[in-house]
This record gives C-alpha cells, sequence and structure tokens, in this order.
C-alpha cells in the first residue's frame, strides 16, 4: 500500500440505510471545522483586546498609585507645616501672655511709684505740681529726629514703635493717600525687578495695610528740683572720648574749688557734661563762680558751669492717636534683601493706579527680626 494513497478497512454495514447516507459526513466535518475556525478567530481576537485592555488598567494603576504616593507625600509635607506652624503660633501666644503680664507688674509698680512722688513732693511744694493741658499733636514717622533752636525747652513726644518682623512703615505726604491705602486693606505688589528674582520674573506678594496707633501724653505732671552735687559744664571745646576723663581730673582737685567726683555724664548732642561730686557743697561752691577756666589739650578755655535740674515725672496721662499719613504694612515674606524690598514698597505705593501718591518715608524690617520706629511731631 502505497504511502501516498489514503487507507481504510471495509467493515460490514449494520442493517439501516443504504451505503449511500454515508456521503453527506464529509461536509458536515468540513463545515463543523469551518464553524471552529471561525470561533477559534473570534476568541483570538477577543484574548487581543483583552490583552490591550489588560495593559492600559495597568498603566492607569500605576499611574494612580504613583499619584496616591505623591498626595501622601503632600499630606505628610503639609502636616508638619502646620505642626510647625501650631508651635509658633503657640509659642507666640506664650510670649504675648508674659509680656502682658510682666508688662501689667511694671505698670502697677510704676503707678505706684509715681503715686509715691506726688504725694511726696506736694507734701514738699504743693506749687511745684503742675497739670497743663498738652496740644494734640500730629504725628508721623520721619525716620530723623532733630533740633532747630538747641535755646528753647520744648517738649517733643518721642514715640518708639516696635516693628516685628516682615513687617513696613510707610508714611505719604498727603493723608487721604494713606486712607486709601488702609481702607483697601490687601495689596499685591509686583516683584519681577531685581536681580534676585531671575528665575521668578513675575512674581507677586500680597501684603495687609492697617493704620497706626500710638500713644500721646495729654497730661504731664513733673516736678523739678535743683541737684545738690550736680553741675552742668557747656561751651565745651570738643567732644573727645577723653574729654571726659581730662574733666574729672581737673575737677577732683581740692585748688580747683572741685573735689571727688562720683560720675560724668555727657548729655547726647548738647554739647554739655554732668559731672556729680560725692560732698554737697562741692557744687554749689562753685555754681557761684559761674565760670572757670580749664586747661585742655595744652591751650585754656573759659567753660560755663550752671546749676543741675532734675525732673521727675510725677503724673503721667496717655490717650490713644491714630497717625492720619502713615500705614503699616505686614505679611512681607523674605524673598529680597532690605534695600530692594524697600524701593520696590515705595515704588509700588507712590503710583496712582494702585491708589498710593507721594511717600515721604519708609521703613522695613525683614522676616525674623525685629525694629523699632520712633515716632516724632509732625511739622505739618
Amino acid at each position: 500500500m502505497e504511502s501516498g494513497e489514503e487507507s481504510f478497512v471495509q467493515l460490514p454495514c449494520p442493517a439501516g440505510p443504504s451505503s449511500g447516507s454515508l456521503a453527506p459526513r464529509p461536509e458536515r466535518v468540513r463545515r463543523e471545522i469551518e464553524r471552529c475556525k471561525e470561533l477559534c478567530r473570534a476568541l483570538e481576537e477577543d484574548h487581543v483586546k483583552l490583552q490591550t485592555a489588560t495593559g492600559a488598567v495597568q498603566q492607569r494603576m500605576q499611574e494612580l498609585r504613583k499619584e496616591r504616593e505623591r498626595l501622601y507625600e503632600n499630606f505628610k509635607e503639609q502636616k508638619y507645616l502646620n505642626r510647625e506652624e501650631e508651635i509658633c503660633l503657640q509659642d507666640n501666644i506664650l510670649l504675648a501672655r508674659q509680656m502682658k503680664s510682666t508688662l501689667m507688674q511694671k505698670h502697677q509698680m510704676l503707678n505706684k511709684t509715681l503715686e509715691e512722688k506726688r504725694q511726696k513732693v506736694f507734701r514738699k511744694d504743693p506749687e511745684m505740681m503742675l497739670l497743663p493741658a498738652l496740644p494734640e499733636k500730629k504725628m508721623a514717622f520721619k525716620g530723623l529726629v532733630t533740633s532747630k533752636d538747641a535755646n528753647k525747652l520744648m517738649l517733643t513726644p518721642l514715640v518708639h514703635y516696635p516693628l516685628q518682623g516682615g513687617s513696613a512703615l510707610i508714611t505719604f505726604e498727603k493723608a487721604e493717600v494713606a486712607q486709601r491705602i488702609i481702607e483697601a486693606k490687601e495689596h499685591v505688589v509686583e516683584l519681577s525687578c531685581g536681580e534676585e528674582l531671575e528665575e521668578l520674573d513675575q512674581c507677586r506678594m500680597r501684603v495687609q495695610a492697617a493704620p497706626v496707633d500710638i500713644l500721646l501724653p495729654s497730661a504731664l505732671e513733673i516736678s523739678l528740683a535743683q541737684s545738690s552735687r550736680s553741675i552742668i559744664l557747656s561751651d565745651l571745646p570738643s567732644l573727645e572720648e577723653t574729654l571726659l576723663d581730662k574733666l574729672e581730673i581737673f575737677f577732683s582737685k581740692k585748688r580747683n574749688g572741685g573735689g571727688e567726683v562720683e560720675s560724668k555724664e555727657l548729655l547726647g548732642n548738647s554739647g554739655q557734661v554732668v559731672l556729680t561730686f560725692a560732698e554737697d557743697r562741692v557744687a554749689e561752691l562753685l555754681i557761684e563762680r559761674g565760670r572757670i577756666q580749664v586747661p585742655l589739650w595744652e591751650q585754656t578755655y573759659e567753660l560755663k558751669i550752671s546749676p543741675c535740674m532734675r525732673g521727675e515725672v510725677s503724673n503721667l496721662q496717655l490717650q490713644p492717636f491714630r497717625c492720619p499719613r502713615t500705614v503699616l504694612l505686614s505679611g512681607i515674606p523674605d524673598v529680597l534683601s532690605e534695600e530692594p524690598m524697600r524701593d520696590i514698597l515705595e515704588i509700588h505705593f507712590q503710583k496712582p493706579s494702585r491708589g498710593g501718591g507721594e511717600v515721604d518715608a519708609v521703613g522695613y524690617v525683614p522676616a525674623g527680626r525685629r525694629g523699632v520706629a520712633v515716632f516724632t511731631e509732625d511739622a505739618e
């Protein structure tokens, strides 16, 4: 039998249909095979689609997993920042309470001391107790205090205003400009200029504007008394570092009419010196002389001797006052050094389009530091 030929065994046909009924079977088998092939192809297509969908689902799961990790990291970071901020706020609250308690204790002690001194002076000389009504003064932050006439005795309040870090004071030439800035409350300041923000070319910051309230004296009682052991020396040639020592040496000698010097003090920029002796009689005799020749640096100068008046505040009453031309800015971030930030604030708030106007003075304290602004009488 050849290999290429189909082999078969003919079996006896059982009783039933004739042999012609076997002819349709191969055709049915082929149709069944074709149907199975179609089914197999459909299954393969479904398999490919399922694999594609499975890949997409896995990719989406990876993306969601990464997003979950990122959100979790952000949550932990924000939780840490919130905790740090909460601790900082609690420390500030505790510090404020301690400062309040300390100030209240000092206030009570000062009130008690003032009352004692007032009663003491009143019993000694009732005419020394004066209560003049002080006129209301306009106050503005100038940044510099000068005295135009040293021959006049003037009472000029110098109010020290503490400034926290991240805040600034701006004084405008016109009060209505300051009022507009305060009414706006929040301002957006451009930080696009400056070499320190090259990568943040369009950076902005939000600052809050508020009025400046200070306390001014409304009534004042001062008791004056001449010191029995102190004198004031004026008409001095210079204020070199060795001047106080030379004056102490000269006035410590008995032949010069002096005595043991207990203390010496330079009176600021007045060009005068206060000498206090250990004995009462020395100052009185020198004051009677009026003037004295003193050798200083190989030359002799005639110095004027005047009595030293000691003044004590026996009663001081304060009242709140709002500075009409000055605005307090807070919430300034530490993104620039002091001078560039001061320039940016001045440029921004002098623009009329921002509601500003001509700026008279600017004071800025960077974050993490503290400063003190000095308010004096507004001449305008």
